[in-house]
């Protein structure tokens, strides 16, 4: 009797058990298609997989963008540079650090408009503790087309690659827009346009969602361009975080800190008091140029205010890279291994 009995029990267990499976089989084949499981291993499976991290990647960005309010007023100075090739790929930073004995914290490089921005760059300067710096030139079309909004479909996608990629990053528009030598410069383009163009770019970033931008507004020394003023060009303290100021180290001309970059600090003082960093220079091959390296940086220290510089190290007219005067690299070492420098970009 109770070995007839057992078979009995396992037959009743059965039943359900089969129910069961038969409604999860059920269950999978309804929530597949809505996208709330998983595909396969095969190649659709990946590719939807692939799509769903890049959505997951933009989402996270949207909800919570990189915080760049600790990078405005950094606790010690940045030092950055400007290099060939860099940062698309790191090599020639490695290259620069080990010759002037500190790892740059700022890698500039330069972007023509119409093109896409280089997230991988700015992950590879962002992985190393830097922060990537994007002169963006816009050669063409007019500042009056980027200003009308007929150019707003290429803003977004350049700032929803920015907001996706979600690490810090510099941006300066227009540099140099108080000179005469760029298409968006003062034969072409008066500052009411320039300053709309900046103000609609800025609008459709924040927009788009891309508030992991530092907005660099960058003129030129004034020095050699006395009769424009900067005032016309200010885009407002709501529009900028960072006033960068292009100034290099001639062989003739300026050879102080303050007759080089003081009369552009001064009048830019007279309208804003947001952080100044020297945001590209260099000093000529001369004689002076030791001297000039020390002055550069002793100068930066000296002013709370200016937050850090950054060495144009390429040949451009003129051969700008340090190591090759060995006087002037064996000032920038000592000068750049100051406890003044050295501030790392936190991961957030």
């Amino acid at each position: 009797m109770t070995r007839r009995a057992k078979p009995a029990a396992k037959r009743r267990l059965w039943v359900p058990i089969a129910l069961l499976i038969a409604l999860a089989a059920i269950a999978v084949l309804a929530l597949k298609p809505w996208g709330l499981l998983p595909s396969g291993t095969g190649t659709s499976g990946q590719v939807q997989s692939q799509r769903q991290q890049q959505a997951s990647a933009a989402a996270s960005a949207a909800l919570h963008p990189y915080d760049v309010t600790p990078l405005l007023h950094p606790a010690k100075k940045y030092l950055g540079v400007a290099l060939n090739g860099a940062p698309t790929s790191m090599a020639p930073v490695s290259t620069y650090a080990a010759k002037v004995g500190r790892t740059p914290d700022i890698v500039e490089s330069y972007s023509s408009w119409g093109n896409d921005f280089n997230a991988q760059g700015a992950a590879n300067v962002y992985a190393a503790g830097g922060l990537s710096y994007v002169s963006w030139e816009p050669k063409s079309p007019s500042l009056d087309k980027i200003a009308d909004g007929s150019q707003d479909a290429y803003i977004k996608r350049f700032a929803a690659e920015v907001r996706n990629e979600n690490v810090p990053i510099a941006l300066s528009f227009g540099h140099e827009m108080n000179g005469s030598w760029y298409p968006w410069g003062t034969k072409t383009t008066t500052p009411a346009t320039f300053v709309k163009a900046w103000q609609h770019i800025h609008d459709v970033f924040k927009a788009v969602g891309a508030d992991n931008v530092i907005w660099v507004w960058s003129p030129n020394i004034v020095n050699p361009v006395p009769s424009v003023q900067l005032k016309p060009y200010w885009p407002g303290d709501a529009y900028v975080d960072w006033v960068g100021i292009v100034g290099y180290w001639a062989l003739t001309g300026a050879h102080t800190f303050d007759t080089l970059y003081g009369p552009t600090r001064d009048e830019v003082r007279a309208f804003t008091d947001k952080p100044i960093i020297i945001s590209e220079t260099a000093s000529e091959p001369g004689s002076r140029r030791a001297t000039d390296v020390q002055l550069l940086f002793q100068g930066v220290k000296k002013y709370p205010d200016i937050i850090g510089l950054i060495w144009f190290d390429i040949p451009k007219r003129a051969d700008w890279r340090i190591e090759n005067t060995p006087v002037a690299l064996a000032v920038f070492r000592r000068e750049a291994a100051s406890d003044a420098f050295g501030f790392e970009v936190p991961h957030q």
